[in-house]
């Protein structure tokens, strides 16, 4: 069966969606024997992450092993995390 998400590094706290995801999917990820399935709180654009746990604001958004972000406000396991809820901790260019 091909998967649907992938979970990079078994630090992350985001994975990344392989095709459009619908709210109420359950979607399995796994990684060195790390297994995890979510259901999916939103939809998800083919190419976007979701959240694998719960991400408090501020906290941040970690992807590749390495955070990539902050999230701007609270983040609930299987939600949509893009620019709509975090952001660079680079500083986004138009602040």
């Amino acid at each position: 069966m091909k998967p649907k998400a992938i979970l990079i590094d078994t630090k992350d706290n985001v994975a990344t969606a392989f095709e459009e995801l619908k709210a109420g999917d359950k979607v399995t990820v796994a990684l060195n024997g790390k297994e995890q399935t979510v259901t999916l709180a939103q939809d998800i654009p083919f190419g976007h992450k979701f959240a694998l746990a719960d991400i408090a604001m501020r906290e941040p958004v970690i992807k590749y092993g390495e955070s990539i972000g902050l999230s701007t406000m609270p983040i609930k396991t299987g939600q949509h995390v893009h620019i709509h809820n975090m952001e660079s901790q680079k500083g986004r260019g138009d602040k």
